[in-house]
């Protein structure tokens, strides 16, 4: 998957979609995306705004929360794991060493218990006339 599909995927096609699966070029676009735009709307926030808090920034990622959140749980499920493994997310250091990991992890070729490998899902249900 290249860039804007990911993209294009995560914000339009499945913005709260937590089943699934995602592969890793899904997520790691997004997470991509996120931060580059984060990035700058930081940037804009002191330099134009003169404001530490960043409220461009605060803004932007409380809209993307719920994508982030989604397309993590589906990456978790490529690699046969629960979207709840999330919540290593509040373990500093080690559960964000985990995650990492886990969402570098190659994805499983066969179906598991969260649907086909992403990307064959159309291929998987059957042609009706």
């Amino acid at each position: 998957m290249d860039f804007a599909t990911a993209v294009k995927t995560c914000l339009m096609g499945k913005y709260a979609t937590f089943a699934g699966r995602a592969t890793r070029s899904e997520f790691w676009f997004f997470q991509l995306f996120y931060f580059v735009v984060a990035l700058m709307l930081l940037v804009i926030d002191e330099m134009i705004l003169h404001n530490d808090l960043g409220p461009l920034q605060t803004i932007w990622s409380i809209a993307l929360l719920v994508p982030g959140v989604a397309v993590a749980a589906r990456r978790l499920h490529d690699i046969d794991r629960s979207g709840w493994w999330q919540l290593l997310y509040l373990i500093p250091l080690i559960g964000w060493i985990v995650l990492i990991v886990w969402f570098a992890t190659k994805s499983d070729v066969t179906d598991n218990r969260f649907g086909p490998p992403a990307g064959k899902e159309a291929a998987a249900e059957p042609v009706t006339a």
